[in-house]
């Protein structure tokens, strides 16, 4: 074999699709190909002249153009063109030129075809575009998990053991002996229609335990008595995973299955053990029994050993995420829960507000604290401030040793000016969307993603519909928010290369969270207040706006799958710096990847990439959206 031949080999060998292509056919392929040279400025191929080759791209940059004449692709070493001629009608398409000197591998068409029709992985990732191939990695990665795709009817084994309201904690008693069961649906009778029972709450052991016998009551007391009302429940066709991260929100083992408003089941903790990590469940329960800060801070090696747990196990980005916010909800709950044991009943009513990504259930294992205090109308700064001033200075600082770090740029409830009142926030937030400031926006992007953790969380509730109704349809805040959301771009270059940067102790990286994840956050959250949205999470964000039917057909699911998969890389990375006992952070080097994960990164970014462009043109000054 020439020494020509064998350099193409090498080369093909290095870049997909070529691959996964066997030796021989690499070879009997090598043997066929012609080298090319052309010149700066050249012309490859005219549009609408017989296609006979498909080039790859050995050195120097080739542009495309699309039938307008407008710029389609920038192709460095590796890139291809000209499938699209050889594959309908054998016409060029697509006419290209060298932008810069450049050596072109020239493939015959038949030799092409028959990669095509022979070599099925060779097809599909020539065949998708980068937003199809990100899509096909993305399926892949669901159709392996059981988390993405379980319903939770297929925990149920057996129909639930229900009582009537009116019975006694000694029938109870004798009801869940005799059935063989932990815990009970207490009914009631439906006033609307007869003979469907209506779920007035759930009695457990647990509640047998603290309820009954620890104080003492007779057992002649009526189940309502001691029964858990405000049952948390879960419908029949809701996910696994959504049934995991009810009982991580809500601190509870036993969750009642509805179908068509009647109890289909129970689900319980071993039940969903069998999909999940049982630490992160357990870890919950672990917090909430926590005695002081320091027991909660020695929790830390727990929440990381989850987080690299659930990484390991493959689960989503968007599994993990949710999970590690319940986690972060859970310190931050149990918190104030010791904190209003030290300093006493607070003066007036209060809401402790989680915002940014916890608030979005996007919490990774890298992230510091954004939080801020709703307080009652009443409130007397002068009486009742010096109380919550305390209360958030024992938060922050547990947090803080918990692995939350303290927010650089003081958005804490330890600041007075992020302590209001209800009305002073709804000023606040209305002012800021019809009188938008470079400042005010850039709160915005923070405090729109609020959720209540502790206290008065429908004030928060409250709060996100007034934003829904005042962002909705005000094209110059929509405008201001679009413009803010475009100042982080993704890390790619003139020829859609990465583009790395110092960061840390990394010399040649890419900040995922700064250069991909909170760039989708922010145009995704644009998006959504265009519609009036009062979703939190991300991905919950985009159902909502593909149904509303505001983006080109796909772009919903492109993006979707650009968050996942910048997510995940961005969260394996944490849990590998983790188990190397390096402190894990945002910044990945590309050349650690593999080239299957570099190309389906710069795919994600190049939908963000493209995303940015429609969000600059939708969302221009003065267009009706």
């Amino acid at each position: 074999m020439q020494i020509e031949q064998l350099e193409i080999i090498d080369f093909l060998r290095a870049h997909p699709p070529f691959d996964a292509l066997p030796d021989d056919v690499l070879e009997n392929l090598a043997s066929a190909i012609d080298v090319s040279y052309y010149k700066a400025g050249e012309q490859i191929i005219e549009l609408g002249q017989p296609s006979g080759h498909w080039y790859v791209v050995r050195s120097g940059a080739v542009e495309v153009y699309r039938r307008d004449g407008t710029l389609y692709n920038r192709l460095t070493s590796g890139g291809y063109f000209g499938e699209s001629g050889l594959l309908r009608h054998g016409r060029v398409r697509f006419p290209a030129k060298a932008l810069e000197d450049s050596l072109v591998y020239l493939i015959p068409g038949p030799a092409f075809l028959d990669l095509f029709e022979n070599h099925d992985a060779f097809a599909d990732y020539v065949e998708l575009e980068d937003h199809a191939r990100l899509r096909q990695v993305m399926s892949r990665r669901e159709d392996a998990n059981d988390l993405s795709s379980a319903t939770v009817d297929t925990l149920v084994t057996r129909e639930p053991v229900t009582l009537e309201r009116s019975a006694t904690a000694h029938d109870a008693a004798q009801r869940m002996t005799q059935e063989g069961v932990s815990s009970l649906l207490i009914v009631d009778e439906n006033p609307d229609v007869a003979g469907t029972p209506l779920l007035s709450g759930i009695l457990t052991d647990r509640d047998l335990r603290t309820r009954l016998l620890a104080p003492g009551l007779p057992l002649d007391t009526p189940v309502a008595d001691i029964m858990t009302p405000n049952v948390v429940t879960v419908a029949h066709n809701q996910l696994v995973f959504e049934a995991m991260l009810a009982m991580l929100r809500h601190n509870v083992h036993h969750l009642p299955v509805m179908k068509h408003q009647r109890p289909l089941g129970i689900v319980v903790l071993s039940d969903i053990i069998r999909y999940e990590s049982r630490n992160s469940l357990f870890l919950v329960g672990s917090i909430f029994r926590a005695q002081n800060t320091d027991e909660l801070a020695a929790l830390v090696p727990d929440m990381r050993a989850s987080f690299t747990r659930m990484v390991a196990e493959d689960a989503s980005a968007h599994m993990v995420g949710s999970a590690m916010s319940a986690i972060g909800r859970a310190v931050k709950q149990r918190l104030l829960e010791l904190a209003e044991a030290e300093l006493g009943p607070p003066p007036v009513p209060y809401c402790f507000l989680a915002l940014g990504s916890m608030a979005r259930q996007e919490q990774l294992i890298v992230t510091d604290q954004d939080n801020a205090l709703i307080l009652d109308n009443s409130f007397d700064a002068a009486r009742h401030d010096a109380w919550f001033k305390a209360l958030s200075t024992f938060v922050s600082d547990g947090l803080a040793r918990c692995g939350y770090t303290y927010c650089t740029g003081g958005v804490m409830a330890t600041n007075e000016k992020w302590r209001q009142p209800l009305a002073a926030w709804e000023r606040l937030f209305t002012d800021w969307i019809e009188r938008p400031t470079p400042e005010s926006l850039l709160h915005a992007g923070i405090f729109f993603d609020l959720d209540g953790v502790w206290g008065r969380t429908d004030w928060a509730v409250h709060l996100r519909k007034l934003i829904a109704r005042k962002a909705r349809g005000n094209t110059r805040f929509l405008a201001c928010m679009a413009r803010n959301a475009l100042l982080r771009t993704p890390p790619l270059g003139f020829f859609k290369d990465f583009v790395v940067e110092c960061d840390g102790r990394h010399t040649r990286a890419i900040n995922l969270k700064r250069r991909g994840t909170a760039p989708l956050a922010d145009l995704i959250r644009v998006h959504a207040l265009a519609i009036g949205s009062q979703a939190l999470n991300s991905f919950d964000r985009l159902r909502e706006i593909i149904d509303a039917g505001i983006l080109p057909q796909g772009r919903g699911q492109d993006l979707y799958d650009a968050l996942e998969f910048i997510s995940t890389v961005r969260a394996r990375n944490q849990a590998d710096e983790i188990a190397a006992n390096n402190e894990p952070d945002n910044s990945i080097e590309p050349e650690t990847l593999s080239d299957f994960e570099r190309k389906s990164l710069r795919d994600a970014f190049l939908i963000l990439s493209n995303a940015q462009k429609y969000l600059k043109f939708r969302y221009q000054p003065g267009r009706s959206n």
